[in-house]
C-alpha cells in the first residue's frame, strides 16, 4: 500500500529564509512529485529546488517571499497509476526590518521638524519613539507626535530638542523587538553679535585699526568681510585673525573710510551686520594762490582745504596780524569772509595799498592744522614822492633835480621840456642819468633859456603822471 509523508506539516519562516522539506514514500512509488499552492507542478529553479533520491523527495525553497506562502503538495505514483500525497502549510512572515535610516537627520531651528524612520514587517509593526530613555508621547510637551507613517514630528525644533533618539518597532504576535538610534541635529542660523557699529582712525599716520565681528550659530558660522560688495582677502592691506573674526586695517588712508560688512554663515542661514569706518584726515590746503589788482578796484581770496572733518579756516593779515574768519567784515565794511565746507574766500573793495602784502591762510580742525601764506599785490599808477619842485641856480653852476617815482608795476620815467624828450642830441648841459627810483637831471645853465619849466613824466599800464619842475635863476 503506497503511503505519503512529510517531515513537516506546518512551518513558519521569515522573509529571506531558506528551508527544506523531505517527502517519503512508501510501497513501490514509480514517480514523486511536489505542487505549489498554485497547483503547478514545481520545476527546479535557482530558488526553488527539487532533488530525488530513491523513495525521497526534497524541496528546498531559498530566500523565501511573501508570494512562498501557501500548501505545497508531495504527490507519488506507483506502477499501478495509484497516487496518494501529504501536505505541508508554508507560513512567511516579514521579520522587523529597517529601511534606508538616515542619521544624523538635521533641521534648521524654529521649523517643523519629521526625524524620519521607516520599518516595516508583517503583520505591521507597532512603532514608538524614545527621548533619553523616556517614550516621547509620554512627555509633557505636544509638540511631539508619532505620524501614521511612523515617523517622528517635533513642531518648532530647537536646540534643546538635539540628540539621540530612539525608533523602536514590535510585532507583538511574536514578540519580536528591534530599534534604531537616529541622532537628530539642530541647526541654529548664525546671529551676529558684539559688533560695534563705527570706528574712528586718522589717516596718514600709519595707524592700524581692527573690526570686531562675532557670531553664534550651530554649525559655527563661517564669517567673511566685505567692502563695497567685494569680499575682503587677506593681503598686505587686510588681515583676518580669529576666523576671521578680527579684520585689522593698516596704513589707514582716506580712502578706507566706508561701510564695512560682516557676513556669518551656515547650513542653517546666514546674518549680515554693517559698520563703518570714520577716517579723520588732517588738514590740508589744496588751493591759494597769490593775486593781483589795483587800487581802488576789488580783490578776492580764495583758500580752499579739505580734511576730515572738514576744517575752519582763518585768515591773518601779516602787516597788522588782523584775524578774520568766516561772517568778519572790518570796522570800515571794506573787507568780508565768506566761506563754506572747507572753501573761504577774503572779498576786498575799494582796495587800498595798505591792503598789499603777505596774507596767511589756517586750515584746522581737531585732528591738526595747516598754514600757507600768498601774497596779494597792489598795482596802482605812478606817484611822484617828492614835492620840491622849486630850484634855482645860475649861469655856470650845474644843478640836480630829482624826480622820484613810486609805481606797481615800475613806471618808465622821462624828462621832456615842451615836446622835447631829454637830453636832446648834441646837447652837454642837459644830462639824465637813474638812481634807483630817481631819474635825475643835471642842468649846466649856460644862458637865460636854460632857465625855466621843466616836465617829469612817468607812465605804467595803470596810467601816465606828470610833475613840473622849475629852474629859476639866483
Amino acid at each position: 500500500l503506497l503511503q505519503v509523508t512529510i517531515s513537516l506539516s506546518k512551518v513558519e519562516l521569515s522573509v529571506g529564509e531558506s528551508k527544506f522539506f523531505t517527502c517519503t514514500a512508501i510501497g513501490e512509488p514509480d514517480n514523486i512529485d511536489w505542487y505549489n499552492p498554485q497547483g503547478e507542478k514545481i520545476v527546479s529553479s535557482q530558488r526553488v529546488v527539487v532533488q530525488k533520491e530513491g523513495v525521497r523527495s526534497r524541496l528546498t525553497i531559498y530566500n523565501a517571499d511573501i508570494e512562498d506562502a501557501g500548501i505545497y503538495r508531495c504527490q507519488a505514483t506507483d506502477t499501478k497509476g495509484q497516487t496518494q500525497e501529504a501536505t505541508v502549510v508554508l507560513e512567511i512572515y516579514q521579520k522587523l526590518t529597517f529601511r534606508d535610516i538616515v542619521s544624523p537627520q538635521e533641521f534648521r531651528q524654529g521649523e517643523d521638524a519629521e526625524v524620519v524612520c521607516r520599518v516595516t514587517s508583517s503583520p505591521a509593526p507597532i512603532v514608538s519613539w524614545l527621548y533619553r530613555n523616556e517614550e516621547v508621547t509620554t512627555i509633557a510637551d505636544n509638540r511631539f507626535a508619532v505620524l501614521a507613517n511612523n515617523n517622528l514630528q517635533i513642531l518648532n525644533i530647537n536646540k534643546s530638542d538635539e540628540g539621540v533618539y530612539r525608533c523602536e518597532g514590535r510585532v507583538e504576535a511574536r514578540g519580536e523587538i528591534d530599534f534604531r538610534d537616529i541622532i537628530v541635529i539642530v541647526n541654529v542660523p548664525p546671529a551676529i553679535t558684539l559688533l560695534q557699529k563705527s570706528f574712528n582712525a586718522t589717516a596718514d599716520r600709519g595707524e592700524a585699526i581692527t573690526l570686531f565681528c562675532r557670531a553664534t550659530g550651530s554649525p559655527p558660522p563661517e564669517i567673511s568681510w566685505y567692502r563695497n560688495g567685494k569680499l575682503i582677502e587677506e593681503n598686505e592691506k587686510y588681515m583676518l585673525r580669529g576666523s576671521n573674526t578680527e579684520l585689522t586695517i593698516s596704513d589707514i588712508k582716506n580712502i578706507d573710510a566706508g561701510t564695512y560688512t560682516c557676513n556669518a554663515k551656515n547650513k542653517a542661514g546666514n546674518d549680515k551686520k554693517q559698520t563703518y569706518l570714520q577716517v579723520f584726515v588732517q588738514p590740508q590746503i589744496i588751493q591759494l594762490k597769490n593775486e593781483t589788482t589795483f587800487e581802488n578796484g576789488k580783490a578776492t581770496l580764495i583758500c580752499e582745504a579739505e580734511g576730515e572733518p572738514i576744517p575752519e579756516i582763518t585768515w591773518k593779515r601779516a602787516i597788522d596780524g588782523i584775524t578774520f574768519s568766516e561772517g568778519d567784515k572790518s570796522p570800515d565794511g571794506r573787507i568780508e569772509v565768506k566761506g563754506q565746507h572747507g572753501k573761504s574766500s577774503l572779498h576786498i573793495k575799494d582796495v587800498k595799498l595798505s591792503d598789499s602784502g603777505r596774507y596767511d591762510c589756517e586750515a584746522a580742525s581737531r585732528i591738526g592744522g595747516h598754514q600757507k601764506t600768498m601774497y596779494l599785490d597792489i598795482e596802482y599808477a605812478p606817484m611822484f614822492v617828492s614835492n620840491q619842485t622849486m630850484y634855482y641856480s645860475w649861469e655856470g653852476n650845474p644843478i640836480n633835480i630829482s624826480c622820484e617815482v613810486l609805481a606797481n608795476p615800475s613806471a618808465s620815467v622821462q624828462w621832456r621840456r615842451g615836446k622835447l624828450v631829454l637830453p636832446v642830441k648834441n646837447t652837454t648841459h642837459l644830462k639824465t642819468y637813474s638812481a634807483g627810483r630817481k631819474l635825475i637831471l643835471e642842468i649846466g645853465p649856460t644862458s637865460d633859456s636854460d632857465f625855466g619849466r621843466y616836465n617829469c613824466t612817468a607812465t605804467n599800464r595803470i596810467g601816465t603822471r606828470y610833475q613840473e619842475y622849475t629852474l629859476g635863476q639866483a
